[in-house]
């Protein structure tokens, strides 16, 4: 029953797809004629995909972009992830050091990303480093919120209870802190992701000459819609694969989510 119902999903998830890519074939060629917008900035489906091929076997570059831009996410996205789960971790256990830090968390949490990057480009150049940094940086703050909520979540007793067993620090984080923070840790990740990509357009805008980002500025500047398109599905493609395997990871190794963690303690 369970399998039929996710087939059913998938299967309605296809076919809103396709209508909606039929609807803008459509659209796109009724616009033709009826110049509702100018027929030259409203490219059809079939337009991308040709430029899709020109960009494959005219220009060689298609892939090179996508692969740039898909290590920029990745390096950026695990750079964010890592430090706010770090940092998540020690303001956890320590008012001290919480009651310094959220201030600062609170000052530079709501500056949005485009107003970093000529910073981060003035101070580190137009290399990598900046363009993983911004990524990082709007990765960083959604985690750390996860972060401190799955740690905070914790039930003591289960702490307690570790300690009196003898066991140590590092004992209880893997045995007890890690798994039961994990599912907000991923829940974060999932959350913060959409947020990464508009890190790395951003950053691929600005003091960048190779990626999908690069690809939406330069044809902007050129008017080719139907590249633009086809940048910013190709992202958004990207974005479902990173997402789908969060959940899939999730699905798969947290099983406490339905059994709770302390069946799950008492099972290692």
């Amino acid at each position: 029953m369970k399998k039929l119902k996710e087939k059913k999903y998938v299967l309605l998830n296809i076919m809103s797809i396709v209508a909606f890519l039929l609807f803008w074939q459509g659209f796109s060629i009724y616009n033709q004629t009826a110049e509702i917008m100018n027929p030259k900035y409203l490219p059809g489906p079939i337009e991308v995909v040709q430029t899709v091929i020109e960009y494959i076997f005219d220009k060689g570059t298609l892939f090179q972009h996508i692969w740039t831009s898909l290590y920029r996410i990745l390096g950026g996205f695990l750079l964010g992830s890592v430090v706010a789960v770090a940092v998540g971790y020690i303001c956890s256990k320590s008012k001290i050091i919480s009651n310094i830090l959220d201030p600062i968390f609170n000052i530079f949490g709501p500056i949005p990303a485009y107003a970093f990057m000529p910073l981060f480009i003035i101070w580190f150049g137009i290399g990598e480093l900046p363009k993983f940094l911004m990524i990082a940086y709007v990765t960083f703050f959604p985690m750390l919120s996860y972060t401190r909520e799955g740690i905070n979540s914790i039930n003591p007793v289960l702490i307690r209870a570790a300690m009196s067993l003898g066991a140590n620090q590092w004992q209880i984080f893997k045995r007890i802190t890690f798994k039961a923070a994990f599912p907000s840790i991923i829940s974060g990740m999932k959350t913060s992701l959409a947020l990464a990509f508009s890190g790395l357009v951003v950053a691929e805008m600005m003091g960048s000459d190779i990626g999908l980002g690069y690809i939406i500025v330069d044809s902007k500047n050129w008017f080719r819609v139907s590249d633009m398109f086809m940048a910013m599905f190709i992202i958004a493609a990207e974005y479902l694969v990173i997402y789908f395997l969060l959940s899939f990871l999730e699905k798969k190794l947290f099983k406490w989510k339905k059994t709770g963690i302390s069946a799950v303690v008492e099972n290692n």
